[in-house]
């Protein structure tokens, strides 16, 4: 992958962190693919697929959602399937967040 390309995945990837910031479907509509390709694991919920699916997750989440922020730091671009060119744009085709741990699992140091 050429330097140009890792640029823009790793500029997909914010569009999707601000549209998540933004709480606004048409803007995280702009940075998802449309098909039934996509699939995306919010945390605590069980795998959605297909755009319908994430799309209406997508509008659950942000009905329910006064504020949302998140700083980006040491992002590395290596290319897997969570993003696919459409058109000469990089969208994504699958997200998957996981709670936080509060506190590091047992054997691990804190």
């Amino acid at each position: 992958m050429s330097a140009a390309e890792a640029e823009a995945v790793r500029e997909a990837n914010a569009r999707f962190y601000r549209a998540f910031e933004s709480l606004t479907l048409d803007e995280m509509d702009a940075v998802w693919a449309h098909g039934g390709h996509v699939a995306c694991v919010h945390p605590g919920w069980p795998r959605l697929t297909g755009w319908e699916a994430v799309r209406e997750s997508w509008a659950a989440i942000f009905q329910n959602t006064v504020e949302m922020r998140f700083t980006l730091t040491d992002v590395q671009v290596d290319v897997r399937n969570l993003f696919a060119r459409h058109g000469g744009e990089w969208l994504l085709v699958h997200h998957h967040a996981s709670h936080v741990l509060a506190s590091p699992p047992p054997g691990e140091p804190s």
